[in-house]
């Protein structure tokens, strides 16, 4: 009985270490993304006051009008290079979250499968069929999840491929 209290606390203890590491790495990569929106924010912020000034010493319209689209076109292509920057942030993200989920998953299907054969090699009437089910519900599951990583891989490589080709028409 002890053997088994172990063998399940070691699981909950290497449960409780992944779900650390996903919250620092969200942490992390949160902090990353605020400071490039502080950035960001700063920039145009500034830009906005010299483009406010420019404006008022100008008194020919065409010359407002180019300054205004000139605010404009450098203002986009600094949101747009930004939202680059975000998007492969998340793109890493999600690539280590995958693998970080997929460590787990696969350490934890083994972890359990290991306690349910010995919780089954422990009963009184020892039959091997009682496993098979639990052993095609753990592939199951572990096909399900690995098409589920590779859906969502190509989902954030495209859109860091739209965000990249976004940019490159500006």
């Amino acid at each position: 009985m002890t053997n088994k209290l172990e063998q399940f606390t070691e699981l909950q203890r290497k449960n409780m270490e992944a779900a650390t590491r996903l919250a620092q790495m969200s942490i992390e990569n949160s902090q990353r993304i605020l400071a490039l929106q502080t950035e960001l924010a700063k920039s145009l912020f500034q830009q906005g006051v010299e483009n406010a000034k420019a404006q008022a010493a100008v008194r020919d319209p065409k010359q407002a009008a180019q300054l205004a689209q000139q605010y404009t076109q450098e203002t986009t292509q600094q949101m747009v290079a930004v939202a680059q920057q975000i998007a492969e942030i998340g793109k890493e993200v999600q690539t280590e979250v995958s693998r970080l989920i997929s460590e787990q998953f696969a350490v934890g299907s083994q972890d359990i499968t290991g306690a349910m054969q010995a919780f089954f090699k422990n009963l009184p009437a020892q039959n091997p069929q009682l496993m098979e089910p639990f052993q095609q519900a753990v592939a199951a599951a572990t096909a399900a999840f690995e098409q589920m990583t590779q859906a969502s891989t190509a989902a954030m490589s495209n859109i860091g491929a739209a965000a990249k080709k976004a940019a490159s028409k500006k």
